[in-house]
């Protein structure tokens, strides 16, 4: 019974060499070498009120039943077929005992005490599959049995049709399995199946929808010059982040601050983004698997310690829309049908035809970036002309555009002004009357270097102060001074020549 109990679904491997399958006439079932055809898997329900037998449900949504018809008249053995009774709870020819030898196990009906049969042979025998005695073909009556794991998109389909036993319930649902469009069946319970040309009618308009979202674009582009977004799937639900501030769901209303996204790019790549909630956490593919046995995986919010590719996404253009894809290959994914998968966002690799649009996005942007501006001041500041920033100094301070305000100067009440001054390799000012500001909020000189970085695009930045004394120049290691006041600061670069002897400690209390 084990070989049951810790897997959604199996396959029934005979002495033969072959498995199990469910036939496509949706009655009949026969022995097949292509174990990973879809048919030969079987969904495992087991019995509350029997935990010794088992129901085992083919791909089209249909028990294993130990028929009462002979398979050939005169003969012993009895057909093994599909069928779907009204009533499954009373119906003891759908289930079966599982019995163990050595590592094999045996099927044996609950109606009758005989047992699952791969038949083999010469025609009409090869190939089928009848319930018997054991007696006079003891290998004939046991199987290997092989875990299966079930895709989440087939969950939908199959899991909820397994535990239903209401035919009207079972056809909507399998109904996603032929295609009828991307409504839930739970808001749309009358449903006309969809024709291969309808279906693909269907699939036409919705990509064209998609397409009609704006002029056409790079899927990075959707991202640029945004600095929050929302994410809004192909069931026309937005991507929300709860708050407890650790799940990810789906949800119609879009004007909540729950469903904007703030766009961060990745330093080291012109095509990553990370996406921050407004709890200011990150959108995360974990390594959780949503369901046991599913291949789906949680998307949660996190704030890692240290920023890793699990944070990060891929925009792709597709169809009009946007795909996001994580650096293993799975694409954040809006899942649809019923509870669990109702609302819910994983990230996985789509796998069948019908699923593929859950993975498609539309992005609206919701606040763009301020134009790039450059605030620059003199060291005097009632001045009352201002001089343009060298081109150097230009180019390697065009991430001011990053900056949350509104391109106004920055004021005190804002934190300290840092006036600072990009220098060469070698500590030399091109202009020394030329600075930039910044307002700043904080001690750490760790944390007022890490600003600097952000704001100047460049990494491991030095940030100096001049001595008035011989004019040399001195790293600031820990602290600012305490009481907000102004501060002149010369900022290195990391391939900074300057001399050892001036690189020792600097404390300013």
């Amino acid at each position: 019974m084990e070989f049951f109990t810790k897997t959604p679904a199996v396959r029934l491997k005979s002495h033969l060499n072959k498995y199990l399958g469910a036939a496509d006439d949706q009655l009949s079932t026969r022995l097949t070498r292509h174990g990973d055809a879809r048919r030969t898997r079987w969904l495992v329900e087991l019995v509350d009120t029997n935990p010794h037998v088992v129901r085992l449900k083919s791909c089209h949504g249909r028990y294993l039943t130990a028929a009462a018809d002979p398979f050939l008249l005169g003969m012993t053995g009895h057909k093994v077929l599909q069928t779907l009774p009204d009533n499954p709870a009373r119906d003891l020819a759908i289930e079966w005992q599982p019995i163990r030898d050595g590592f094999q196990v045996k099927l044996k009906a609950a109606a009758g005490g005989t047992y699952l049969r791969a038949t083999g042979g010469t025609p009409p025998w090869r190939n089928t599959v009848t319930h018997d005695s054991a007696c006079g073909a003891a290998d004939w009556v046991v199987w290997d049995v092989e875990a299966v794991e079930v895709a989440e998109d087939e969950a939908v389909v199959d899991y909820w049709s397994m535990v239903s036993s209401f035919s009207s319930v079972t056809e909507e649902i399998s109904g996603l399995d032929i295609g009828y469009g991307f409504e839930s069946p739970m808001r749309s319970p009358v449903m006309t199946p969809a024709t291969p040309s309808r279906w693909w009618s269907m699939k036409k308009n919705h990509h064209q929808h998609l397409s009609s979202i704006g002029p056409r674009m790079s899927a990075i582009d959707s991202f640029r010059n945004s600095k929050t977004v929302r994410l809004k799937g192909s069931h026309g639900k937005y991507l929300v982040a709860e708050d407890d501030e650790f799940s990810v769901t789906q949800e119609r209303g879009g004007a909540s601050k729950s469903a904007k996204w703030a766009v961060e790019f990745v330093e080291s790549s012109d095509t990553i983004i990370r996406l921050r909630s407004c709890y200011g956490k990150y959108l995360t593919a974990s390594n959780q698997p949503f369901l046991l046995g599913m291949t789906g995986r949680k998307v949660l919010q996190t704030l890692p310690p240290r920023l890793d590719s699990s944070v990060e996404w891929e925009p792709i253009r597709e169809s009009g829309a946007v795909k996001l894809k994580t650096r293993y290959g799975h694409f954040l994914r809006a899942n649809g049908g019923l509870p669990p998968w109702r609302n819910s966002i994983t990230h996985d690799i789509p796998h069948r035809t019908v699923t593929r649009d859950w993975i498609l996005w539309e992005v609206q942007v919701v606040e763009f970036l301020p134009p790039p501006q450059i605030v620059v001041e003199k060291e005097d500041c009632f001045a009352s002309d201002e001089t343009s920033p060298t081109t150097s100094q230009s180019s390697q301070s065009a991430s001011f555009s990053r900056q949350e305000w509104d391109g106004s100067p920055p004021k005190a009440s804002d934190g300290r002004l840092i006036y600072f001054q990009l220098a060469n390799e070698y500590g030399g000012v091109e202009n020394e009357s030329e600075e930039l500001c910044i307002a700043f909020k904080g001690f750490q000189v760790s944390e007022l270097a890490s600003r600097l970085e952000d704001e100047l695009g460049i990494p491991d930045l030095i940030v100096c102060t001049k001595s008035p004394l011989n004019g040399k120049l001195y790293p600031l290691r820990l602290h600012l001074p305490p009481n907000n006041a102004t501060m002149h600061v010369i900022v290195l670069p990391p391939s900074s020549k300057v001399s050892e002897g001036s690189k020792k400690t600097v404390e300013v209390l």
